[in-house]
């Protein structure tokens, strides 16, 4: 255990004191947030505005299409050949030409433009167009438009967990955005230090580091210390990244709460009692709160925060163990980085194909997909972190973590047969059926 521990202490030290290891852990939840904060501006900030000329031969449509910040129309009465030759010489973006007999041919409208108009153009136009002529046949049929509008209801309901500890409030989509970002980071904290395992090993094996190295510990100590160093490292930018991340997000919501406060008293109270778990006006936390910021924290205290933080940090460290096992495996048996390509599909397979089917649990988190990739070990990493938010029986949990650990002690026996052979062998194309034999010998 000695030798393990020396080889953890160096391994965790050497890659926490690199400049690239400081500069990652302080820049990554500003890039979080930068990358965020730039998609939200180019949504927003990056549709130019169109201008779009409408010749309505029917006449029924004028004023119908009504302007906004992205959309201006322009009606014009002339013909449609004198108008396709004018919207040649503007700089209108479209041309949308409805012709007489709208009401009985609605295919006919015809939109021109230079190049191809974007989906969301035409669908405006259609869409318009679509609920004009549904208004004028309803009007024929003695359905007046405030009927019509009457009857149109938006339905918002509240999602309640029933259990022997009684009634509590649960959130669908807290729960599939808490899934899927925590699926995410397993799936791409799996890859990066996995990847820094392997390429460790290359490094050093092709450095002839390891024959002093070995000569002072047992290859499967030697394998054991790297990736839990390695894990440790991972841990700590993680434990970090969430500590700054949470310190960004206080201080943000402590400016949004600051202004809101001299802007609208009352909202700000709302969400003050929301952030301290006090009851909305509904009698639940977040129930009916109409600010949007509250009613999201009210979402997230809705879920068991500590059972899915205890359980990430168990499933992350599980996932990540088992895997980094394999591609410590296959680091050792390759002499450089371009021959590792062909060991990686094997392992790589399973976490892209938990990925995948994560977005089919998310639809269905007590299916029978979801149950089995959730209790085999090589999907369940992700799987039963995508399941949890919504609530997993506690013997599917503890099943799941046993076989996880299974899984983990049998790839690490597999992984050390091929490392203690592999890490002395150079300038040997390796094969599949050659690392078979590794794992037979004595």
């Amino acid at each position: 255990m000695r030798n393990i521990f020396l080889v953890i202490r160096r391994e965790y030290l050497v890659r926490v004191k690199k400049k690239s290891f400081l500069i990652m852990t302080l820049l990554g939840p500003l890039l979080f947030v930068a990358f965020y904060g730039v998609v939200i501006w180019v949504a927003v900030g990056s549709v130019d505005t169109k201008t779009v000329q409408v010749l309505d031969e029917s006449g029924l449509f004028r004023n119908e299409f009504k302007n906004s910040e992205t959309l201006k129309f322009a009606y014009l009465d002339s013909s449609i050949d004198s108008a396709k030759v004018k919207f040649k010489n503007s700089d209108a973006n479209a041309l949308v030409y409805i012709p007489k007999n709208v009401i009985k041919e609605p295919k006919s409208v015809r939109i021109y433009a230079a190049k191809n108009v974007s989906m969301d153009l035409k669908s405006e136009i259609e869409k318009v167009i679509e609920k004009e002529i549904e208004n004028i046949k309803l009007e024929e049929a003695g359905i007046t438009h405030k009927i019509l509008e009457d009857s149109r209801v938006n339905v918002s309901s509240e999602t309640i967990s029933l259990s022997e500890e009684g009634e509590k409030t649960s959130s669908s989509g807290a729960a599939t955005v808490i899934g899927g970002i925590c699926a995410f980071l397993i799936y791409m904290s799996v890859f990066i230090y996995g990847t820094q395992v392997m390429r460790g090993i290359t490094e050093e094996k092709t450095s002839r580091i390891v024959e002093v190295i070995i000569s002072s510990v047992k290859p499967f100590q030697l394998m054991l210390g790297k990736i839990i160093g390695v894990a440790l490292v991972g841990l700590t930018q993680f434990v970090l990244w969430i500590l700054l991340t949470t310190a960004l997000t206080s201080a943000t919501s402590a400016v949004l709460s600051n202004q809101m406060s001299k802007e609208s008293p009352e909202m700000a109270q709302e969400m003050e009692k929301v952030q301290k778990g006090m009851p909305g006006p509904s009698g639940m936390p977040g129930g009916n709160v109409e600010n949007p910021v509250a009613e999201v924290l009210g979402a997230i205290n809705s879920l068991n925060i500590p059972l899915i933080l205890g359980c990430f940090l168990f499933y992350y460290l599980g996932g990540y163990l088992l895997y980094s096992a394999l591609f410590g495996a296959v680091g050792a048996a390759v002499d450089n980085d371009a021959d590792t390509q062909q060991f990686m599909l094997p392992i790589t397979l399973p976490i892209i194909f938990s990925f995948v089917f994560a977005q089919f649990v998310l639809r269905d988190p007590d299916g029978t997909l979801a149950f089995w990739t959730s209790i085999i070990p090589f999907t369940s990493p992700i799987i039963m972190m995508v399941r949890i938010p919504f609530g997993v029986p506690a013997w599917e949990i503890a099943l799941s973590m046993v076989l996880l650990v299974l899984g983990f002690m049998g790839t690490t026996w597999l992984a050390a047969r091929i490392y203690r052979v592999g890490i002395l062998m150079y300038g040997k194309k390796v094969s599949y059926r050659e690392l078979a034999k590794w794992i037979f010998y004595k």
